[in-house]
């Protein structure tokens, strides 16, 4: 019975850490992914948004798996979803 207590004694430590390693860091990841999946799913036209790059531009189209947007009056691209960093909140 002794060398099952040591067993679940010596491996307590490397719970404990796994368990404050996701808590620190694997859950707000996932939520954080969560969050930008939403924001990218919610895009319309209208939006404004920052591409990976650093571009500002303006939402024309979604699409499927790229976004139509214009950068200015005469020069509209299509950008892949996965390079959308975030959406910028207009001030009114």
């Amino acid at each position: 019975m002794q060398g099952g207590a040591d067993i679940v004694q010596s491996l307590l430590p490397l719970i404990v850490l796994f368990a404050i390693f996701y808590f620190l860091v694997i859950r707000p990841q996932q939520k954080q992914a969560k969050e930008h999946k939403n924001m990218i799913a919610d895009l319309k036209k209208g939006d404004s948004v920052i591409t990976n790059g650093g571009i500002i531009c303006e939402v024309i189209k979604p699409e499927d798996d790229f976004i139509k947007v214009k950068l200015n009056e005469d020069v509209a691209v299509k950008v892949s979803r996965d390079y959308i960093a975030k959406k910028i909140e207009k001030n009114v």
